[in-house]
């Protein structure tokens, strides 16, 4: 299972980071990275991770994980291997019930999705671009316990 997990994240990272067109091309990625699966696994992985297609900035279909409005994609991004280790936050700031996370080049997306996935009583729901995730905090939720809920999925984060 731990493999499993491990090579999900890894599907999510270069579907945040790459336009990736079909499963072919997704399969090469991921044998860079040390992967080794078939056809019919990837495409059991994909519908798991509710993965639909959507057409990019460039009009060419591509993969884009659930719940992003933006698919801009920055093409310099780091190793997956390393992308998969650091969160890529950068810093957090408030507006009255939305915080702003600001995160590296590539990174905002994976990481919207894991606060999703994670779904934390304090948030209504998130929006990510390249680097930036605005999160809509419930009225009834304090900065700092929102801080302690996204320690989970953001070691690193301070206030």
């Amino acid at each position: 299972m731990k493999d499993k997990n491990r090579r999900l994240e890894a599907i999510k990272a270069i579907i945040s980071c790459k336009e990736i067109g079909n499963q072919d091309e997704l399969l090469q990625e991921l044998t860079k990275e040390g992967f080794n699966l078939t056809q019919a696994t990837l495409s059991r992985d994909l519908k798991q991770l509710k993965v639909a297609k959507a057409s990019s900035l460039y009009g060419k279909y591509v993969y884009v994980l659930p719940n992003n409005t933006m698919y801009m994609r920055n093409t310099d991004t780091a190793k997956l291997s390393e992308m998969m280790v650091d969160s890529g936050f950068l810093s957090i700031t408030f507006s009255a019930n939305i915080a702003v996370i600001k995160t590296k080049p590539g990174y905002a997306s994976r990481l919207a999705y894991d606060i999703d996935n994670l779904n934390p009583k304090q948030i209504c729901g998130t929006i990510a671009g390249d680097d930036t995730i605005f999160v809509v905090i419930q009225e009834q939720a304090s900065r700092i316990e929102l801080i302690h809920a996204l320690k989970i999925i953001i070691p690193d984060i301070h206030y």
